[in-house]
């Protein structure tokens, strides 16, 4: 019994140092503040700011964990951030697509995430102002874009041609014709008309 009285009242002493002395403990926080500080130092610095241009649903949600948890532990960069989501286009009347396409031929680099282009049923949802384009054509028309389409290769996945052992990337011109198509309803017969008129002023075609 008298043992483990002595126990006790060693620890109490040493409890009571450390309260009056809280100076002990500093060696351990000083170590911890410097292995903040050499982490911070690791990351890699990126010269020139990166333009961010976050997305709807739950793009906005794994992209932020992706980029709290493995890109700014990571790499020191400056984020110019757009945010691409539907009701954000809808109240700039989709003028953050073009401030964030502008900004991207600005900085040369951008990370954009998932976006929904608007349909009739997004439209009643949303209670859009009208159906909007879509910001990826939106984006490339003012970069003047090129789409790559690169396959992911699984090994459990059997492939269409067994002997290709590498994905196959594609790319394409993803602007004009189509995306900048114009889309109305025509409710009466008639004509249309296909005319081309020279920038010169000579006689065009139709």
């Amino acid at each position: 019994m008298s043992g483990y009285l002595k126990v006790l009242s060693s620890i109490s002493r040493s409890s009571a140092a450390l309260s009056k002395n809280p100076a002990v403990l500093a060696p351990a926080a000083t170590c911890q503040n410097l292995q903040q500080r050499n982490y911070a130092d690791k990351r890699i610095k990126v010269a020139q700011p990166v333009v961010e241009m976050d997305g709807d649903e739950m793009t906005r949600i794994i992209w932020e964990f992706i980029k709290e948890k493995l890109i700014l532990t990571n790499v020191d960069v400056e984020l110019k951030y757009f945010d691409l989501g539907l009701p954000h286009r809808d109240q700039t009347d989709d003028q953050v697509t073009i401030d964030s396409a502008l900004a991207t031929k600005k900085y040369s680099v951008a990370v954009k995430c998932a976006t929904i282009t608007p349909d009739e049923a997004r439209v009643e949802e949303f209670k859009l102002k009208k159906m909007w384009k879509s910001p990826n054509g939106t984006i490339r028309n003012i970069l003047g874009g090129t789409v790559f389409r690169e396959p992911i290769i699984c090994k459990n996945i059997p492939r269409l041609v067994p002997g290709w052992t590498q994905p196959i990337t594609i790319g394409r011109h993803a602007f004009g014709d189509q995306y900048r198509a114009t889309d109305f309803v025509i409710n009466q017969p008639g004509k249309f008309k296909i005319s081309f008129i020279p920038a010169d002023g000579s006689t065009g075609k139709e």
